[in-house]
Protein backbone atom coordinates (compact mmCIF):
# COMPACT_ATOMS: atom_id res chain seq x y z
CA UNK A 1 0.00 0.00 0.00
CA UNK A 2 1.45 3.33 -0.65
CA UNK A 3 2.38 5.12 2.11
CA UNK A 4 0.13 8.47 2.30
CA UNK A 5 1.96 11.96 3.13
CA UNK A 6 0.40 15.11 3.53
CA UNK A 7 2.08 17.91 3.33
CA UNK A 8 3.60 20.44 6.07
CA UNK A 9 6.00 23.09 6.36
CA UNK A 10 8.76 20.40 7.55
CA UNK A 11 8.31 18.06 4.80
CA UNK A 12 7.93 20.31 1.68
CA UNK A 13 9.52 19.04 -1.55
CA UNK A 14 10.59 21.98 -2.69
CA UNK A 15 11.67 22.22 -6.59
CA UNK A 16 12.95 25.61 -7.32
CA UNK A 17 12.81 28.91 -4.55
CA UNK A 18 14.24 32.61 -4.95
CA UNK A 19 12.60 35.71 -4.10
CA UNK A 20 10.07 36.06 -6.41
CA UNK A 21 8.55 32.67 -7.16
CA UNK A 22 8.42 29.21 -5.33
CA UNK A 23 7.80 25.66 -6.85
CA UNK A 24 6.39 22.65 -5.01
CA UNK A 25 6.26 19.06 -5.69
CA UNK A 26 2.70 18.17 -4.39
CA UNK A 27 1.20 15.31 -2.88
CA UNK A 28 -1.38 13.30 -3.53
CA UNK A 29 -4.33 14.55 -0.89
CA UNK A 30 -2.76 18.20 -1.02
CA UNK A 31 -5.45 20.96 -2.47
CA UNK A 32 -3.45 23.69 -3.65
CA UNK A 33 -6.01 26.45 -2.68
CA UNK A 34 -9.27 26.48 0.20
CA UNK A 35 -11.74 24.95 -0.66
CA UNK A 36 -15.35 23.57 1.12
CA UNK A 37 -13.67 21.12 2.95
CA UNK A 38 -12.05 23.01 4.85
CA UNK A 39 -8.82 20.98 4.73
CA UNK A 40 -5.36 23.14 5.03
CA UNK A 41 -4.46 24.30 1.86
CA UNK A 42 -0.85 24.13 0.31
CA UNK A 43 -0.59 27.69 0.18
CA UNK A 44 -0.95 27.69 3.65
CA UNK A 45 1.72 25.45 3.87
CA UNK A 46 3.92 27.26 2.04
CA UNK A 47 3.58 30.24 3.74
CA UNK A 48 4.45 28.90 6.70
CA UNK A 49 7.27 27.57 5.51
CA UNK A 50 8.08 31.01 4.12
CA UNK A 51 7.35 32.53 7.71
CA UNK A 52 9.52 29.98 9.35
CA UNK A 53 12.61 30.19 7.21
CA UNK A 54 12.74 33.56 6.67
CA UNK A 55 11.60 34.30 10.19
CA UNK A 56 8.82 36.63 8.42
CA UNK A 57 6.88 38.86 10.85
CA UNK A 58 3.59 39.48 10.10
CA UNK A 59 1.21 37.99 6.82
CA UNK A 60 3.05 36.48 4.36
CA UNK A 61 2.23 37.03 0.53
CA UNK A 62 2.08 34.19 -1.86
CA UNK A 63 0.06 33.87 -4.73
CA UNK A 64 -1.69 31.16 -6.52
CA UNK A 65 -1.18 30.73 -10.41
CA UNK A 66 -2.45 27.84 -10.79
CA UNK A 67 -3.93 24.48 -9.70
CA UNK A 68 -3.53 20.55 -9.81
CA UNK A 69 -6.47 18.32 -9.24
CA UNK A 70 -6.14 16.83 -5.41
CA UNK A 71 -5.34 13.19 -6.31
CA UNK A 72 -3.27 14.39 -8.93
CA UNK A 73 0.57 15.16 -7.99
CA UNK A 74 3.38 17.17 -9.27
CA UNK A 75 4.80 20.90 -10.20
CA UNK A 76 2.86 23.39 -8.59
CA UNK A 77 4.43 27.56 -8.79
CA UNK A 78 2.90 30.00 -6.59
CA UNK A 79 4.20 33.77 -6.44
CA UNK A 80 6.08 35.17 -3.62
CA UNK A 81 5.72 38.98 -5.11
CA UNK A 82 2.74 40.42 -6.06
CA UNK A 83 5.41 41.12 -9.57
CA UNK A 84 5.69 38.16 -9.76
CA UNK A 85 2.13 36.88 -9.89
CA UNK A 86 0.75 39.14 -12.05
CA UNK A 87 3.35 37.59 -14.98
CA UNK A 88 2.79 34.48 -14.01
CA UNK A 89 -1.18 34.62 -14.43
CA UNK A 90 -0.32 36.50 -17.99
CA UNK A 91 2.19 33.10 -18.69
CA UNK A 92 -0.28 30.84 -17.98
CA UNK A 93 -3.72 32.80 -19.51
CA UNK A 94 -1.42 32.79 -22.39
CA UNK A 95 0.11 29.37 -23.22
CA UNK A 96 3.40 30.28 -22.51
CA UNK A 97 4.37 27.70 -20.44
CA UNK A 98 5.16 23.90 -21.52
CA UNK A 99 3.29 20.94 -19.40
CA UNK A 100 4.40 17.98 -19.44
CA UNK A 101 2.46 15.35 -17.75
CA UNK A 102 2.92 10.96 -16.79
CA UNK A 103 0.05 9.05 -16.80
CA UNK A 104 -0.28 5.49 -16.10
CA UNK A 105 -3.14 3.82 -17.78
CA UNK A 106 -4.89 -0.24 -18.35
CA UNK A 107 -5.65 -0.08 -21.91
CA UNK A 108 -3.46 0.56 -24.63
CA UNK A 109 -4.32 3.22 -26.74
CA UNK A 110 -5.43 2.64 -30.17
CA UNK A 111 -2.41 4.52 -31.42
CA UNK A 112 1.18 4.91 -30.15
CA UNK A 113 1.15 8.57 -30.17
CA UNK A 114 -1.29 11.08 -30.95
CA UNK A 115 -3.27 14.39 -30.62
CA UNK A 116 -6.91 14.49 -29.14
CA UNK A 117 -9.13 17.10 -29.59
CA UNK A 118 -12.03 16.84 -27.95
CA UNK A 119 -14.87 19.43 -26.45
CA UNK A 120 -14.90 19.53 -22.98
CA UNK A 121 -18.64 20.02 -21.31
CA UNK A 122 -18.06 21.07 -17.15
CA UNK A 123 -20.84 19.40 -14.39
CA UNK A 124 -20.95 21.11 -11.56
CA UNK A 125 -22.91 18.97 -9.55
CA UNK A 126 -20.58 15.71 -9.88
CA UNK A 127 -17.54 18.15 -10.25
CA UNK A 128 -16.41 16.46 -14.03
CA UNK A 129 -16.13 16.73 -17.37
CA UNK A 130 -17.42 15.01 -20.36
CA UNK A 131 -15.46 15.24 -23.48
CA UNK A 132 -17.39 15.25 -26.73
CA UNK A 133 -16.10 14.60 -30.59
CA UNK A 134 -17.94 17.22 -31.47
CA UNK A 135 -18.89 21.16 -29.99
CA UNK A 136 -22.16 21.09 -27.35
CA UNK A 137 -23.41 24.00 -26.15
CA UNK A 138 -21.36 25.28 -23.29
CA UNK A 139 -18.57 22.98 -24.40
CA UNK A 140 -14.99 24.24 -24.17
CA UNK A 141 -12.45 22.66 -26.86
CA UNK A 142 -9.67 20.66 -25.44
CA UNK A 143 -6.40 19.18 -27.18
CA UNK A 144 -3.38 17.45 -25.94
CA UNK A 145 -0.55 15.22 -27.71
CA UNK A 146 0.94 11.93 -25.92
CA UNK A 147 2.81 9.10 -26.29
CA UNK A 148 3.37 5.79 -24.78
CA UNK A 149 6.75 5.85 -22.92
CA UNK A 150 6.28 2.33 -21.49
CA UNK A 151 4.92 -0.86 -21.23
CA UNK A 152 4.54 -2.13 -17.88
CA UNK A 153 3.60 -5.86 -16.98
CA UNK A 154 -0.28 -4.89 -16.78
CA UNK A 155 -0.53 -1.09 -17.37
CA UNK A 156 0.86 1.28 -20.28
CA UNK A 157 2.68 4.77 -18.93
CA UNK A 158 2.21 7.88 -21.31
CA UNK A 159 3.94 10.89 -21.41
CA UNK A 160 1.23 14.28 -21.96
CA UNK A 161 1.55 17.80 -23.24
CA UNK A 162 -1.18 19.97 -22.83
CA UNK A 163 -2.51 22.74 -25.56
CA UNK A 164 -5.32 23.68 -23.44
CA UNK A 165 -5.80 24.05 -19.56
CA UNK A 166 -9.01 22.92 -19.06
CA UNK A 167 -11.31 21.08 -15.81
CA UNK A 168 -9.99 17.66 -15.47
CA UNK A 169 -8.75 17.58 -19.14
CA UNK A 170 -6.42 14.72 -19.51
CA UNK A 171 -8.59 12.80 -17.19
CA UNK A 172 -11.54 13.28 -19.39
CA UNK A 173 -9.78 12.85 -22.98
CA UNK A 174 -8.37 9.82 -22.19
CA UNK A 175 -11.32 8.10 -20.70
CA UNK A 176 -12.95 8.94 -23.81
CA UNK A 177 -10.03 6.93 -25.58
CA UNK A 178 -10.75 3.66 -23.36
CA UNK A 179 -8.11 4.49 -20.88
CA UNK A 180 -8.79 5.95 -18.10
CA UNK A 181 -6.18 6.65 -15.82
CA UNK A 182 -5.08 4.25 -12.62
CA UNK A 183 -7.08 5.55 -9.49
CA UNK A 184 -9.52 7.55 -11.62
CA UNK A 185 -13.06 6.04 -10.21
CA UNK A 186 -14.63 9.41 -11.48
CA UNK A 187 -13.42 9.04 -14.76
CA UNK A 188 -14.04 4.88 -14.88
CA UNK A 189 -11.42 2.80 -13.72
CA UNK A 190 -12.31 -0.25 -12.09
CA UNK A 191 -10.81 0.90 -8.15
CA UNK A 192 -9.20 3.21 -6.40
CA UNK A 193 -5.55 3.67 -5.32
CA UNK A 194 -4.49 2.47 -1.48
CA UNK A 195 -3.77 6.43 -0.92
CA UNK A 196 -6.69 7.98 -2.63
CA UNK A 197 -4.93 9.37 -5.69
CA UNK A 198 -4.75 9.18 -9.13
CA UNK A 199 -1.34 7.73 -11.15
CA UNK A 200 -1.35 11.29 -13.10
CA UNK A 201 1.56 13.45 -12.60
CA UNK A 202 2.72 17.07 -13.91
CA UNK A 203 6.19 15.97 -13.87
CA UNK A 204 7.99 18.67 -16.05
CA UNK A 205 7.09 22.72 -16.67
CA UNK A 206 9.24 24.95 -18.96
CA UNK A 207 8.59 28.60 -18.94
CA UNK A 208 10.24 32.09 -18.75
CA UNK A 209 11.08 33.67 -14.60
CA UNK A 210 8.71 36.45 -14.64
CA UNK A 211 11.57 38.57 -13.41
CA UNK A 212 14.65 37.83 -14.09
CA UNK A 213 13.76 36.90 -17.67
CA UNK A 214 16.01 33.21 -17.58
CA UNK A 215 14.34 30.15 -18.85
CA UNK A 216 13.54 27.39 -16.12
CA UNK A 217 12.64 24.09 -16.95
CA UNK A 218 11.37 21.99 -13.67
CA UNK A 219 11.06 18.64 -13.30
CA UNK A 220 9.15 16.78 -10.47
CA UNK A 221 10.08 13.34 -8.85
CA UNK A 222 7.19 10.98 -9.62
CA UNK A 223 5.80 9.33 -5.95
CA UNK A 224 7.22 6.51 -4.42
CA UNK A 225 5.47 3.40 -5.07
CA UNK A 226 5.71 0.48 -7.65
CA UNK A 227 4.43 1.39 -10.16
CA UNK A 228 6.14 5.09 -10.43
CA UNK A 229 9.17 3.24 -9.88
CA UNK A 230 9.02 0.72 -12.58
CA UNK A 231 8.75 4.20 -15.07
Amino acid sequence: MAEKIVSNKDNLQILHEDNHIIVVNKRVGDIVQGDKTGDKPLSDVVKEYIKDKYNKPGEVFLGVVHRLDRPTTGIVVFARTSKALARLNELFANRETQKTYWAVVKNKPEKDNDTLVHYLKRNEKNNTSKAHLKEVPESKKASLDYKIIKKLDNYFALEINLHTGRHHQIRAQLAAIGCPIKGDLKYGFDRSNPDGGIHLHARKLVFIHPVSKEPLEIIAQTPKDVIWNSI
